[in-house]
């Protein structure tokens, strides 16, 4: 550490140096290549593990539902299934659509702006086709909707929108309301291009036709709500309906005591040790008052004493409640 310590002589060289501009003390800049990735703020984070696992059960009871209402209404076998889950932006998954499609859009009471289905074009005239007794064979060539056909289209709408009602009570509770149907993809929005949207691709088939509708969620839609589509939410609401069912089975096996009070009075202790056999205590109730019938000491009901079948009885007559006159 000594060799390193500068003598006097060695530093006033150097000062000297410094000022006389033979030594330059400014060091070069090295550039420091740092990779910069752009970030954007108003992007919303949806893939997070579980955050929507609840929506899984609200799609598997929507399947069921829907398949067994286009079976109900056409007579014959349909089938619904799930054919992908994804997540893109409102911009990129409308410009996938031509023109025409049938394009539900739909609230979801109480939360804030629309939803959407969008029907693809071949699957609703071949569904309109059924309805009118043909076998719904898929057409040649894609033409505009007539006014029967959009009529029509509505009609497919509120049913769907019936059962998908029906199928959202297993997560949360939501009413479901027609907003409008359009048929070009340019007059549809929902929020910004850019924004997110949870995206589910359901499948109807039959022997003579398929085709797909799409059902759209905007994330903004769902934020309020979002807790109560998380795993960790359904855990709790399982575990706290399974622990409050043990509880109501636990309860009622439970055995209690009941005790009908016939009446009562006040002694004096000197009185009590004075009592003697064939001694008679005087009660503050007669053969036409209400007894009070208590369970755990707690007074709980009034009855009327009597005899049935031999045996001493007593008839509720009035429920004691302790909160009334509060207030």
């Amino acid at each position: 550490m000594a060799d390193q310590i500068l003598s006097q002589e060695e530093i006033d060289a150097l000062l000297s140096a410094m000022d006389s501009g033979e030594l330059d003390v400014a060091e070069e800049s090295q550039e420091v290549a740092v990779e910069v990735r752009p970030y954007d703020l108003t992007a919303q984070n949806i893939m997070q593990r579980g955050q929507f696992d609840a929506l899984e059960e609200v799609y598997d009871k929507f399947v069921n539902l829907y398949q067994a209402s286009l079976s109900n209404i056409f007579q014959r076998a349909i089938s619904v299934k799930i054919i992908s889950q994804e997540t893109v932006k409102f911009g990129e998954f409308i410009k996938a659509f031509s023109n025409p499609t049938g394009f539900v859009i739909f609230g979801m009471e109480p939360l804030i702006g629309s939803a959407l289905i969008a029907f693809e074009p071949n699957l609703v005239f071949s569904l309109i086709d059924c309805m009118f007794g043909g076998d719904g064979k898929p057409m040649e060539k894609i033409r505009e909707f007539t006014m029967i056909e959009r009529r029509m289209l509505n009609k497919m709408a509120l049913g769907v929108l019936k059962d998908l009602e029906t199928a959202w009570d297993a997560a949360y509770s939501l009413r479901m309301s027609l907003r409008k149907i359009e048929t070009k993809p340019e007059f549809v929005y929902l929020v910004n291009p850019s924004d997110q949207l949870i995206i589910v691709v359901f499948a109807i088939s039959t022997e003579s036709f398929s085709g797909n509708i799409h059902l759209c969620l905007p994330y903004l839609m769902l934020e309020p709500i979002k807790e109560h589509l998380s795993s960790s939410y359904l855990r709790e609401k399982d575990r706290a309906s399974s622990f409050g069912d043990e509880i109501r089975n636990l309860l009622r096996r439970t055995e209690v005591n009941l005790v009908a009070e016939l009446g009562k009075t006040v002694y004096s202790v000197q009185d009590i040790l004075n009592f003697e056999v064939d001694d008679i205590i005087r009660l503050n109730t007669g053969p036409q008052n209400n007894v009070t019938v208590n369970i755990e000491r707690v007074p709980k009901y009034l009855g009327m004493p009597g005899v049935v079948k031999g045996s001493k009885a007593v008839q509720i007559t009035d429920v004691i409640d302790h909160d009334r006159g509060k207030g």
